[in-house]
C-alpha cells in the first residue's frame, strides 16, 4: 500500500454494499485500494487470518444469494472447517466490505458510523 491509501477494501464489484462503499470513500477523498476476490483471489492464509481475528461466523454471509444457492443439507452442516473452505471455493459467502487498515485492524460490513475514528486508529 502506498503513504496515500490507507485501506485495502475486499470484496466483490456487484455488490450494492461493495458499491456504495467505493464510492463514499472516493467521496470522502480516502485514498483505498479494491481487491476483487473473484478477479484478484483469496489467498487460504488472509482468510485464516480474517478468521482469526472476526471468527467464521461474523465472516460467512448466511443472507445472499450465494448462501442460499447451497444445498440445504450442505448449509446445515456448515461448521467452521466447513464454512472455510467454502468461502475459499466461493469468496461470494463472505461478508462484505471486509476493510482493513493498513496496520492490519480489520473492520466488516459498510456503515459510516465510527469509521473516521477506525481510520484514525483509535
Amino acid at each position: 500500500m502506498s503513504a496515500a491509501t490507507l485501506l485495502t477494501l475486499y470484496g466483490i464489484p456487484n455488490c450494492d454494499t461493495v458499491r456504495r462503499a467505493r464510492r463514499r470513500l472516493a467521496e470522502l477523498g480516502i485514498g483505498h485500494r479494491f481487491h476483487d476476490f473473484r478477479r484478484d483471489g483469496l489467498p487460504p492464509a488472509l482468510l485464516d487470518g480474517w478468521i482469526a481475528v472476526l471468527g467464521t461466523a461474523a465472516l460467512l454471509n448466511t443472507r445472499g444469494t450465494t448462501w442460499r444457492a447451497l444445498p440445504e443439507d450442505l448449509r446445515r452442516q456448515a461448521d467452521d472447517g466447513l464454512a472455510r473452505t467454502l468461502m475459499l471455493e466461493q469468496p461470494a459467502l463472505i461478508r462484505r466490505p471486509l476493510l482493513v487498515r493498513a496496520d492490519g485492524a480489520l473492520r466488516l460490513g459498510w456503515d459510516e458510523n465510527g469509521l473516521a475514528d477506525w481510520l484514525a486508529g483509535a
